[in-house]
Formats: C-alpha cells, sequence, structure tokens
C-alpha cells in the first residue's frame, strides 16, 4: 500500500467517526513528531499495539479486501505490565464488499457488533482439525440468543445486532452492498495479531508499505 493511500483512509475514518459522533483517544490524533517525543509514558500504547491499523492483507486491491482498525485498548498475555488487562476493544471500519479474509483465533473470542452505517454480512464455518472448512453445523450466538446453522451460513448483523465469535470458529465479513461503510466494535479477550490469528488462505496481515509522502499518523506496528 502506498503511504499517501493510507494517510487518506486515516483521515477519511475520523472524520466518518466524528460524523457519528465517535471520538477516539487521544494519540489517535498525534501526528509523527509528536509521538517522537513521547517516552516511556507511552510504553502500554506502544507494547500493546494500540492505535491505528490499515491492511490489504497483501491483496494490493484495498477496496475488495481490506480493513480499517482502531485499537482502543488491549492487554498482554506475556508482559507482567499488562497481563492484569485481559480485554480489547477496536474499531472497524468495513466498506461496502470489502472482505476480511476467512479465519480465526486459537485463543481470542471476540463480540463483533455493528454500532453504526450500513450493515455486516458475516459468514461462519467450523474449523477441522486439519485446517480446513468443517461441513458441521455451526452453533453460535447472536445478542444473547443461540442458533444453530448450516456450514457457510451468512448472517446479516443490522446496526445494533452481535455475534460472538469463539476460538476456532471461522469467519469472514463484509458490507452489505447498498447499506454504505459498517461501522464495527470489536469486544474481545487480549489481541494478539502477531501469533493468534489463523487464516484459511495465505495473507499478509500487515502491508508493505512505499513511502510516496510523508506519514501524518504512525501506524500501531510503527512505534
Amino acid at each position: 500500500m502506498k503511504r499517501s493511500q493510507i494517510n487518506a483512509l486515516i483521515d477519511d475514518a475520523i472524520r466518518m467517526l466524528h460524523e457519528h459522533q465517535v471520538r477516539l483517544p487521544p494519540f489517535a490524533y498525534w501526528e509523527p513528531d509528536e509521538w517522537n517525543r513521547k517516552r516511556a509514558e507511552c510504553d502500554e500504547i506502544r507494547r500493546c499495539k494500540l492505535g491505528w491499523d490499515i491492511t490489504d492483507f497483501g491483496s494490493g486491491d484495498f477496496d475488495h479486501i481490506g480493513l480499517v482498525v482502531f485499537t482502543a485498548r488491549n492487554g498482554h498475555h506475556e508482559i507482567a505490565a499488562y497481563t492484569g488487562k485481559p480485554y480489547a476493544e477496536k474499531i472497524l471500519l468495513v466498506r461496502e464488499n470489502q472482505r476480511t479474509p476467512m479465519h480465526c483465533h486459537a485463543r481470542k473470542t471476540e463480540d463483533i457488533i455493528c454500532r453504526s452505517g450500513g450493515n455486516l454480512l458475516i459468514k461462519v464455518n467450523n474449523r477441522a482439525p486439519d485446517g480446513t472448512l468443517a461441513g458441521s453445523d455451526v452453533e453460535v450466538s447472536l445478542d444473547g440468543e443461540r442458533y444453530r446453522v448450516g456450514a457457510g451460513h451468512t448472517f446479516r448483523l443490522s446496526p445494533g445486532a452481535s455475534i460472538t465469535l469463539t476460538p476456532q470458529l471461522l469467519h469472514e465479513f463484509w458490507a452489505e452492498k447498498g447499506t454504505g461503510t459498517a461501522i464495527v466494535g470489536e469486544v474481545s479477550s487480549v489481541n494478539d495479531d502477531e501469533s493468534d490469528n489463523l487464516f484459511f488462505s495465505k495473507v499478509g496481515r500487515f502491508p508493505r508499505i512505499v513511502e510516496d509522502v510523508p506519514s501524518t499518523h504512525k501506524l500501531c506496528t510503527e512505534y
């Protein structure tokens, strides 16, 4: 991805969130020069990878395979100072027909909540022991109501609705065409994008960046 594209996506995300009365923590707005003045007082932000996370999953086609993420809270599985925070919170901006590739998590349980904007479509499959798609029915909870559906079922989450995704439950999601960008919340156990993601197909989790212009915001991998 080009740096100019990443800059524009973050600016657009801030604008959209503000239009929906969503405000972010102060560090969401810090420019690189301000970041460079920060020292140990911001170690939690750096070590727990809070902040902006923009990815095209190595596709080179962000409009169709990509995601804008802001991580507002997170603990850590191993760093003692942060193991007492066993939860994480993210905001996701999902465009119409823009897919997050099918994946699951080895340890993380998460609630995906369609907060505002467009409808979120989410497809679910059980993961077989060999990593393939299992053909078995899927049992899943939507806002505390239990459902049993066939393999590959797609749920439609309108604003306010949520789904609970447990470890090893494969899922992919995108915003429904004609409904606009979905503003999505994620509330979960500790997030670890380094080792906890199990993608069904090979993808690049973090983008290779072409530095065509200076950055206006640091990504969570750039502190």
